[in-house]
């Protein structure tokens, strides 16, 4: 807290920021595109070449502003310029849809997600930085649990569902909260398949099978199920909720993130296993 907010001359801002932008998280999250990308070393100019800013320009063009490409400047300070005026002058989302380009090309790492990260909890945003997308997810154990869901692991099937089911929710204007939640529940079906070997059991069959088995606590099975409220019947597996005519982002956010807890558990009883398993 800032020295004039302690002694009661500055309000102090309460409140996640997720349908607005304070021009402090605005001007910040500029700094730092600013720190680590538009200041790096072969940006706007270089002794070897073409600076990387004509590609990212042409890239930009290309795919986010939709402009005709032959329209852009040749000159790295016309193009600053251009981007700047977008960041500072377009609306919130527009920043973030603007990040999330930077976030997918070459001029990316994990030193700039890392920093940004920081910025947005220090300044309140209602948004983090998961798989190089803002998605609405604040607590920090969600968001371990989502970005431990997306790792690397050999559950491929799992984890392209559970990328899936972040890109519907972090949808800005159009978020597919339904397919968020279905593709989450297709994400521990498919690594309960795959722990299980059965590629065609439904999730209610491949559930009982790891209880079985002693890799699934009864009563984490039972709490799982309940909670839901999956049936089994012929058509397999179905949740009650998505018959629901209207899902919130809340709905969305809980299934997914549940969901992503759910599936790191079972990895890690899968490796577990693994590693105590009698050698040949």
């Amino acid at each position: 807290m800032k020295f004039s907010q302690r002694i009661g001359i500055s309000p102090i801002e309460s409140g996640l920021q997720t349908e607005s932008m304070s021009s402090d998280l605005r001007t910040t999250l500029w700094n730092i595109l600013d720190l680590k990308v538009w200041s790096a070393s072969d940006f706007k100019s270089s002794l070897r070449g073409k600076p990387t800013i004509l590609f990212f320009g042409k890239s930009l063009w290309l795919g986010y502003f939709k402009w005709p490409i032959d329209d852009m400047p040749i000159n790295p300070v016309a193009i600053m310029k251009t981007i700047r005026q977008h960041f500072f002058e377009g609306q919130w989302y527009e920043v973030y849809e603007f990040i999330e380009f930077v976030l997918n090309s070459p001029v990316s790492s994990d030193e700039l997600v890392d920093n940004l990260n920081l910025v947005l909890e220090r300044e309140l945003s209602g948004f983090r930085i998961i798989d190089s997308m803002l998605v609405q997810v604040t607590d920090d154990a969600e968001i371990e649990s989502l970005q431990e869901a997306l790792s690397e692991s050999p559950f491929k099937g799992a984890q392209s569902h559970m990328k899936s089911a972040v890109q519907h929710l972090s949808r800005r204007e159009n978020p597919d909260y339904r397919n968020s939640i279905k593709e989450a529940i297709s994400a521990v079906e498919s690594v309960a398949k795959e722990i299980t070997g059965d590629s065609k059991a439904t999730l209610g069959k491949a559930l009982t099978k790891l209880e079985r088995n002693k890799k699934l606590h009864p009563a984490l099975k039972d709490a799982f199920s309940a909670m839901y409220g999956y049936t089994n019947d012929e058509g397999g597996i179905r949740h009650a909720m998505l018959d629901e005519p209207e899902l919130t982002a809340s709905d969305a956010k809980f299934f997914t993130v549940s969901c992503a807890s759910f599936i790191n558990y079972l990895k890690s009883n899968a490796v577990k296993d693994d590693k105590t398993a009698p050698k040949d």
